[in-house]
């Protein structure tokens, strides 16, 4: 096998494409879908948000400080795409995509029911990186869906088949393929004997 060397660029992939829902506080809501987002800490709880500047929903979460992180799911792939390509400007995309605001419990701006989780953030900090500045947020809160509780009342994002943005496509996550640190667990089975037949 061998590889091509290109100029520098972004090729972690794939990422979880969200929509992430905004406020101006004066009754102005509005979604915008990023992928550029990810964990940043655990304890505390904190996220970054890579939004561009020009973009409509840019000022509205550097005035307010809140946003709310909605995962998406194959069933949500149409309204993830139009409301990344679409601006707050112009439409009001709830009503276009017949998307059902909630009331979030700490932040203004409102969650996506139709989301299977929502994450209220806080802006603690903004980077200025470049073309995208970086919104380094608290996680404020986390709502799950609870039609995807499994048996052992786990929660079983995989169920709602979560969509992700790869190279300018959006898919499924596909099966399953082992869950964390499966590579060196023991197996707990009693292995089979098998009783020697005489010949």
């Amino acid at each position: 096998m061998a590889k091509q060397t290109w100029k520098p660029g972004n090729m972690v992939y794939p990422l979880p494409a969200v929509m992430i829902s905004v406020t101006d506080g004066k009754g102005k809501d509005n979604i915008i879908t990023a992928a550029w987002v990810g964990t940043v800490c655990t304890n505390p709880p904190m996220v970054s948000v890579s939004i561009r500047p020009e973009r409509y929903s840019y000022h509205m979460m550097k005035e307010t400080g809140e946003f709310v992180i909605n995962l998406t799911t194959e069933k949500l792939a149409f309204a993830t795409d139009y409301c990344g390509v679409r601006s707050g400007r112009d439409v009001d995309k709830f009503k276009e995509m017949k998307l059902t605001k909630e009331k979030a419990q700490y932040v203004r701006a409102p969650m996506i029911q139709e989301s299977p989780v929502s994450i209220e953030c806080r802006v603690r900090e903004i980077k200025e990186l470049g073309s995208h500045h970086m919104f380094l947020a608290d996680v404020l809160a986390v709502h799950a869906e609870e039609d995807y509780m499994d048996d052992r009342k786990r929660f079983d994002l995989n169920a709602a088949r979560p969509l992700v943005y790869s190279h300018g496509e959006y898919t499924g996550i596909g099966r399953k393929i082992g869950t964390f640190g499966y590579s060196v667990k023991k197996s707990t089975g009693k292995k089979k004997i098998k009783a020697k037949t005489k010949r």
